[in-house]
């Protein structure tokens, strides 16, 4: 299930957004080599959130296991700062498009009623609960945990909030036959969310390592859903309305 396009207008051009897909893309090409495995691996043990290493049970030099055969040390990159970094780098190709793409989708509108500033603050903010809520989860790991998808989490529960009703326009893959449909942004997004309960608990009774980060969606998803009332641009939610009743996007 692929959503590709949101029947929700924008009052103004979603410049943060913009820059993060920027920032991310940059983080791609000059961090990790495009990934490359000269500088993708190094760059994910460099600077990707290590809940161990952040917890001052890893140490620099210390091996990391990535599985099928793949290995790095553990970066001189200071610990605490890895939460922040490891927000911008990315696993792979359709692990950062996918990404971008779900962040394009949803933040511009969220940007739109909340102001740059302040969205850039809630991005971050989302994205940093989102890595608190991984170590909680599972402090003792030594996996790298990359990727925007907690901030953008954290995104997709504002926009719960904001645009409950707006129709989510969504391609979906059934056999080799692939069909269009819409739902309410609600449905997508609440269907999304039992996604990531419902991996998180598979997981915890497989008790896999690695793989996806659960825990840093569901928390990303709560931070949004908490912190959308107090960020949100009052003033810009008037506007909005104002335009809209008025014709003018």
């Amino acid at each position: 299930m692929f959503p590709y396009r949101v029947d929700n207008p924008l009052l103004g051009p979603a410049l943060v957004t913009a820059a993060l897909v920027a920032l991310n893309c940059l983080a791609w090409v000059a961090l990790e080599g495009m990934g490359s495995d000269a500088a993708l691996l190094p760059a994910l043990c460099d600077y990707g959130l290590i809940p161990a290493a952040l917890l001052g049970n890893l140490s620099t030099g210390a091996p990391i296991a990535l599985g099928e055969g793949a290995s790095c040390t553990v970066g001189s990159f200071p610990a605490w700062l890895t939460p922040l970094s490891s927000m911008f780098l990315h696993g792979g190709w359709f692990h950062l498009l996918g990404n971008m793409w779900f962040l394009w989708l949803f933040g511009r509108n969220v940007e739109d009623v909340m102001g740059a500033g302040r969205y850039a603050s809630f991005y971050l903010l989302a994205g940093l609960a989102a890595a608190a809520a991984q170590v909680v989860a599972d402090p003792a790991s030594r996996l790298p945990m990359v990727g925007a998808s907690g901030a953008i989490s954290g995104v997709m529960g504002a926009y719960l909030v904001l645009f409950p009703r707006v129709r989510v326009h969504i391609w979906l893959l059934q056999g080799i036959f692939p069909f269009r449909f819409s739902v309410p942004a609600y449905v997508m997004l609440l269907y999304w969310f039992g996604l990531q309960v419902l991996g998180a608990n598979v997981a915890d009774l497989q008790a896999q390592g690695g793989g996806v980060a659960f825990a840093a969606h569901i928390g990303g998803f709560v931070a949004g859903l908490l912190l959308v009332t107090p960020f949100k641009n009052r003033e810009l939610i008037a506007r909005r309305a104002a335009a809209l009743q008025l014709g003018r996007y």
